[in-house]
């Protein structure tokens, strides 16, 4: 087990934070018998002190390689909404030959689950990939459906054990790059995965990417249409958390106290890199104080009672 566990993340100069959080909460949440390759992918090459700054962090645990792939999708659709970053996962298999199974992750993520433990247990089989299936709403149903997914088994492509061999046996690669030059798909290379990996994905818990809807009381139903009253709980108390929404460094959002506990964690020189929301940062530590979190907590169980109460 001396082999590092290969990590992926993708991400541009201005999101060097949101990346180091999640590698702090990575290896926070690991055995410490387990290390790590932390491969960037990145859509430029990164200022040498941004490079060292992030080679430094935790080497007894990390090391890093970064590979700029600017350029490598030129022609593909990609989303104003989105940065084409995200897209380079699906050159893996051709970019790292070296490696047959490599772990993707989003940086808005907050890990709370042993990454190094999930590697060495997850058998692909001939399966493409491991993902979290999400918990379908029915407003999503006719786009699925209309893209040729089936509804109840698209994944959250944020957080991916990716089969690197089979994929390449298989040519995977470039048939997923063809299909990101179609320019009506609303997430364009999530939207491609789910297309031609169905029936090719093994499932997970979704404690390993545990999206925002899994974490609000309003979708309670539809997520137990998917999963168990137990994975509902494990959720709550230990899901991995995946900003898929707002992000917790630019306003309140689902967990968001979490991501900033992990942030206040870093050494001065990570956090000097850029500035943070001095309001959002308070009220996160007001949260993080053990007595307030608390009336913090119960007050929100008062709200989200007297919501639902049904008044006669």
């Amino acid at each position: 087990m001396n082999m590092r566990i290969p990590i992926v993340v993708a991400f541009t100069e201005n999101y060097v934070v949101p990346a180091v959080t999640c590698l702090s909460s990575l290896i926070k949440n690991s055995e410490s018998k387990y290390k790590f390759e932390i491969i960037c992918l990145l859509t430029k090459e990164l200022p040498v002190h941004l490079q060292d700054l992030l080679t430094s962090f935790a080497p007894d645990r990390l090391s890093f390689r970064f590979i700029s792939l600017e350029g490598a999708l030129d022609g593909v659709y990609v989303d104003e909404r989105y940065t084409i970053a995200a897209s380079y996962r699906l050159l893996l298999p051709n970019i790292l030959k070296e490696y047959d199974k490599v772990i993707y992750t989003d940086c808005d993520v907050i890990i709370r689950n042993d990454l190094g433990k999930l590697y060495y247990e997850t058998d692909l089989k001939d399966n493409y990939l491991a993902a979290v299936y999400e918990a379908t709403l029915d407003f999503q149903v006719s786009y699925l459906k209309e893209i040729g997914c089936e509804p109840g088994f698209y994944f959250n492509s944020g957080f991916l054990i990716m089969n690197l061999k089979q994929m390449r046996v298989e040519n995977l690669t470039e048939k997923l790059i063809e299909g990101l030059r179609v320019p009506y798909l609303q997430f364009p290379d999530q939207d491609v995965l789910n297309i031609y990996c169905q029936g090719r994905v093994l499932a997970l818990a979704p404690i390993y990417n545990s999206i925002r809807t899994f974490f609000l009381q309003q979708y309670k139903t539809e997520f137990l249409r998917k999963y168990s009253k137990s994975d509902w709980v494990k959720v709550q108390k230990h899901g991995t958390i995946h900003y898929t929404g707002g992000k917790p460094w630019n306003e309140v959002t689902i967990k968001f106290e979490e991501w900033w506990r992990y942030y206040l964690a870093l050494p001065d020189a990570y956090k000097k890199l850029w500035k943070g929301n001095p309001k959002l940062e308070f009220f996160a530590k007001v949260i993080l104080t053990p007595v307030l979190g608390s009336l913090y907590g119960k007050s929100l169980q008062v709200f989200r009672y007297i919501k639902n109460y049904k008044f006669q």
